[in-house]
């Protein structure tokens, strides 16, 4: 974990604010990756994660951004209502469950209001390598458009268009449209709210798996299970201690584990920000996450929505 303080805190426009954090000391932070995030310690003892959206060439600040969620579950709230520029805030080292793809030869990327953040990043990346890209930004009034000025300088390096619906999805971008056709090389990342999310799923299902990058920033209403059908009741084994721990029906292994005093880090507890990944060493779980590769699946489990398929689940704590 880093404390940093809030250099300055902008309107992006309407309901979304940017927070510039720096090192108090004005010694360089971690470097980062487009795509990347940080788990932001809140005021309420809340803990959040937020895109790193500035260019990641930059090493003397982080910039994040946060749209005002009204009925949230209050980490925006506290954002813009407690945090003041020179207040001093602790956040992770960033971490990047949604980099750009080395194997791309074109990039289309595709935002939705405050899905913008990860793909700003990614479009300065871009721009400095001079690479091909594509952005389409939707938002529901220019009013509620964030970063123009950034985008606007964007357009000498890329192709940018940005759509407004004025709240009615059927005005805006035709997103089945723009996906209609997958041309070899091109990979696609997006990032937004439920149902434009829903669209490029939809959109993209017919592209080769390896080519389409996603980011939730709200769970979808099903996560994607399968193979087999976890226990309504198991049990997790932690290693270090030789214990075991019944987690039954209705219950996280993360719940489990804190009622049993067993710190463990968190912030969406959804399955969409890879806070709480966690090593597990035997045991079949079941995956209900939309963070993890087929590959990491065959090591870790987020427990904050990961169930089990074994009597058992033995977690690397």
């Amino acid at each position: 974990m880093v404390q940093l303080r809030v250099r300055s805190v902008t309107y992006e426009a309407e309901g979304i604010h940017s927070f510039e954090l720096v090192h108090p000391s004005g010694e360089e932070l971690p470097p980062f990756t487009a795509g990347a995030h940080l788990d932001v310690h809140v005021p309420g003892g809340l803990v959040r994660s937020y895109s790193l959206c500035n260019a990641s060439t930059e090493r003397h600040r982080y910039q994040i951004a946060v749209l005002h969620v009204l009925d949230g579950r209050g980490g925006s709230r506290s954002m813009h209502q407690a945090v003041r520029t020179g207040d001093t805030i602790v956040v992770s080292e960033p971490r990047n469950q949604f980099p750009l793809s080395d194997a791309a030869e074109r990039h289309l990327l595709i935002a939705g209001g405050i899905g913008i953040t990860p793909l700003l990043s990614m479009l300065e990346t871009l721009k400095a390598r001079g690479a091909d890209f594509e952005f389409h930004y939707c938002t529901r009034s220019l009013e509620r458009t964030a970063f123009v000025d950034r985008l606007q300088a964007l357009r000498q390096h890329g192709s940018v268009s940005i759509h407004h619906d004025q709240g009615d999805p059927a005005r805006g971008l035709d997103i089945g449209a723009l996906l209609k056709t997958h041309q070899p090389g091109t990979h696609l990342y997006f990032c937004g709210p439920a149902g434009f999310m829903e669209a490029a799923r939809r959109g993209s299902a017919h592209w080769p798996r390896d080519s389409v990058h996603f980011e939730y920033f709200v769970a979808p209403a099903a996560a994607p299970v399968a193979g087999g059908t976890a226990r309504e009741i198991y049990k997790v084994r932690i290693a270090s201690k030789g214990c075991e721990l019944d987690v039954p029906a209705g219950r996280s292994i993360l719940e489990v584990l804190r009622a049993a005093g067993i710190q463990c880090e968190s912030s969406c507890e959804a399955g969409i920000c890879g806070t709480c990944r966690t090593r597990y060493l035997d045991g079949e779980p079941e995956h209900n996450d939309m963070v993890l590769t087929d590959d990491e699946r065959g090591e870790y489990v987020m427990i904050c929505c990961a169930r089990s398929r074994s009597e058992v689940l033995t977690l690397d704590l």
